[in-house]
């Protein structure tokens, strides 16, 4: 009995690690979408170069800045402090983790039913947001910097297999 309970452990870490590690980039990508959507369409940045071409003319553009790499960069180095806003919460029949925010972005009232809130989950939850942040700081920038489609799942399970485990997950789950 010790010996096969010795053998699931490992097993055990390992999901519990995949489901703080896929959590955290949900929540990351969660967060970078809503402060991108939060930024004036209408606002814009210059971006090329600012010397002067022989001819006199510059090669400079302007592009809508909340998708901007400026901005995208910015974000990446305070978007992990969000992880103070979530919780955990346990499935209760396949014991899977997941990470839900505790604290609404609009003040509504939230249904925090079987949500673990306290510093080891945040902690865990923004160490696990900072380490993807910055080792998936090009494909996050690359992603998020034109308009596309399902960015959680096209980012976190396909590209970076952080949530390999859930392509196996009816979508209505995630």
């Amino acid at each position: 009995l010790a010996l096969a309970l010795a053998s699931l452990l490992p097993m055990a870490g390992a999901r519990r690690s995949q489901d703080l590690h896929c959590g955290a980039c949900r929540a990351l990508v969660d967060e970078l979408e809503w402060e991108i959507a939060q930024v004036d369409p209408r606002k814009t940045i210059q971006m090329g170069s600012f010397r002067i071409n022989p001819d006199g003319s510059q090669s400079v553009v302007e592009v809508p800045y909340a998708r901007s790499e400026a901005h995208l960069t910015e974000l990446l180095e305070r978007v992990c402090e969000k992880m103070k806003e979530y919780g955990e919460k346990v499935d209760p029949s396949t014991h899977r983790k997941s990470y839900v925010r505790v604290i609404s972005h609009d003040g509504t009232k939230m249904d925090l039913s079987g949500v673990k809130f306290d510093g080891d989950v945040t902690s865990s939850l923004k160490f696990a947001c900072e380490s993807i942040a910055e080792e998936y700081e090009d494909e996050l920038i690359e992603f998020l910097s034109h308009e596309a489609e399902n960015v959680k799942d096209r980012l976190c399970s396909k590209r970076t297999d952080l949530c390999d485990h859930a392509l196996h997950i009816p979508h209505d789950e995630l």
